[in-house]
């Protein structure tokens, strides 16, 4: 067996020579010590999968230009509100508040909402879904947020709900992409 520096010199006057790639001495390396350890286990942890988010980002619908300013139907308000409604009342109507549960429940309620609300089609709208649960209690919450948009084609719906252990807001924001 040759010594490490032997090693060494060997590899070096090799690379010299342009015989020998510097990636392939690190193979080399590495095939050395893999034939010295032929008893060793080598296993993975963790892998990690690509998530259904992920293959979903992926996939962009590229549309072409239609030099349209204005949408050609409004944003349903009614049907939002009605949405809005029904998914709040249906998921925390015998809810009762707990920070870890209620945590989990606004991630919950704002992806049934922008689901439901895709699905009614309604081309060139961004939506934002917003919800907030707390604590009935007494206290008061103001909730504010500001926008830039059109108002003539952007608009916002919410609904707020209570029940005698918490409150919940949920607000759509449908903004016009030209």
């Amino acid at each position: 067996m040759m010594s490490d520096s032997a090693k060494d010199r060997a590899l070096h006057s090799l690379r010299k020579k342009g015989g020998l790639s510097p990636l392939s001495g690190l193979e080399f390396h590495r095939r050395e010590v893999q034939a010295r350890s032929k008893d060793s286990v080598s296993s993975v942890s963790y892998v990690d999968e690509p998530s259904q988010r992920d293959e979903i980002s992926r996939l962009t619908v590229r549309m072409e230009n239609t030099y349209q300013l204005g949408p050609m139907k409004h944003f349903p308000m009614v049907i939002i509100n009605c949405i809005l409604k029904d998914v709040l009342t249906n998921y925390l109507q015998e809810e009762k508040y707990k920070p870890e549960l209620c945590r989990q429940m606004t991630k919950t309620l704002s992806e049934v909402i922008k689901t439901q609300v895709k699905e009614l089609m309604i081309p060139r709208y961004k939506l934002i879904v917003v919800t907030h649960i707390g604590q009935l209690k007494d206290q008061s919450l103001f909730i504010g947020s500001r926008c830039l948009w059109d108002p003539k084609s952007d608009t916002v719906s919410s609904y707020i709900f209570r029940n005698s252990s918490l409150f919940a807001l949920a607000s759509v924001y449908a903004v016009y992409s030209e």
